[in-house]
């Protein structure tokens, strides 16, 4: 997962040079708004990875008296 939104930032940012050369505020701030929502979901990743995965083990098979 982090690659790919390793590279969905990339093209973000390749995004955002034209309306920085047209003066667009309105889809600059909307594509920093788009770039910070990325970073969250990227730094939410990684502290998911960092954590490992947990042995929940078998659930047993309730007995029935």
């Amino acid at each position: 997962m982090l690659p790919r939104l390793q590279e969905i930032e990339i093209d973000i940012l390749s995004r955002r040079t034209r309306p920085e050369a047209n003066g667009w505020l309105g889809e600059i701030e909307g594509i920093d708004l788009t770039l910070a929502f990325l970073r969250d979901k990227r730094a939410q990743a990684e502290r998911t990875s960092a954590r490992g995965t947990v042995a929940l083990g078998m659930p047993a098979p309730i007995s029935q008296h």
